[in-house]
């Protein structure tokens, strides 16, 4: 649904993007990770036909960017980082400006997906409000309503939980998984990684203009380093624990942290009914073992070549 061949973007001499391939396929919520100044919003600008690259080709559902912008724009939502409101509005009226600048018509439907859209975003009890009375998170939302409002096939979201308070990010969060639900195609970029781990379905990790890698995050994880991730909470000091496992076939990576284990198993699932077994024999207090699933911090900073704190 998402497609770049070889995109490079310069500005002034400064190369933003190098020679970028990307593809997010159909139904896809895919997390566009970086630090500040890696490309992201260069990107995401591209795809919303508002800046051209400076070579290379982007396509939305397979229309070229460049070529056929008009009918991209019928296709996507683009959700800025430094969006516009207008204070005097009511957020009916807001909503109610952009549909008409769609070109949704006749009235009635309009005034149909206006509403079907203040509900989805829970702004109906807001709907006769002035937009400067709203909160951050709710403007947020009303945002993103003005995105939906002509029913998009493609979202793109520049930071969208920037600033927003961790309720506001709960519910942000829980609303674009029920966009995926609904089959939309989403590509949401941030630098603060434990906002997307909940909700992407892929990841691309993005870094000084260059594409390190990209692809659902249990493969990445995989193609870095195969194996099972566990968390063991026992009794009593670490250290008989940490003898046990070291002693154990398919264990490595061993980390400590008060009576929380970490390791690394590159054995299966139902191997790990051994390894409990065994660290029982030692006389270890096991209160929990479960498999854990390393967060997207961990495969940026791994990924992009950093140390792992």
């Amino acid at each position: 649904m998402i497609r770049t061949v070889k995109v490079r973007k310069e500005y002034d001499g400064t190369v933003a993007l190098r020679a970028l391939d990307l593809e997010v396929g159909s139904g896809e919520v895919c997390g566009l990770i970086g630090p500040n100044g890696a490309g992201k919003t260069t990107l995401l600008r591209i795809l919303a036909t508002l800046s051209e690259p400076t070579c290379g080709k982007a396509y939305v559902d397979d229309v070229d960017v460049l070529e056929e912008p008009e009918r991209v724009h019928r296709m996507i939502g683009f959700m800025p980082d430094f969006y516009s409101l207008y204070d005097d509005m009511t957020v009916t009226e807001y909503v109610d400006f952009y549909a008409r600048a769609c070109g949704l018509a006749p009235a009635r439907e309009r005034e149909a997906r206006i509403k079907e859209i203040l509900g989805l975003m829970d702004l109906t009890t807001k709907r006769d409000e002035k937009v400067a009375s709203l909160s951050r998170g709710m403007k947020q939302r009303l945002c993103l309503a003005r995105c939906l409002v002509h029913d998009p096939r493609v979202l793109l979201l520049d930071e969208p939980a920037s600033g927003l308070d961790p309720r506001a990010r709960i519910d942000l969060r829980n609303l674009i998984r029920n966009l995926r639900q609904q089959g939309k195609t989403i590509l949401v970029s941030s630098h603060i990684l434990a906002e997307l781990a909940d909700f992407c379905t892929s990841v691309a990790i993005i870094e000084k203009g260059v594409l390190l890698e990209a692809g659902p995050v249990d493969a990445i994880l995989k193609k870095m380093k195969g194996g099972l991730w566990v968390k063991l909470t026992i009794t009593g000091d670490a250290g008989p624990a940490r003898t046990v496992l070291a002693n154990i076939e398919g264990v490595s990576e061993v980390e400590v942290s008060g009576q929380e284990l970490r390791f690394l198993f590159d054995r299966g699932p139902d191997d790990l009914a051994r390894v409990n077994r065994q660290l029982v024999l030692g006389g270890v207090g096991i209160v929990e073992m479960t498999r854990e699933r390393r967060d997207l911090e961990y495969i940026f900073m791994r990924v992009s070549g950093h140390e792992v704190a």
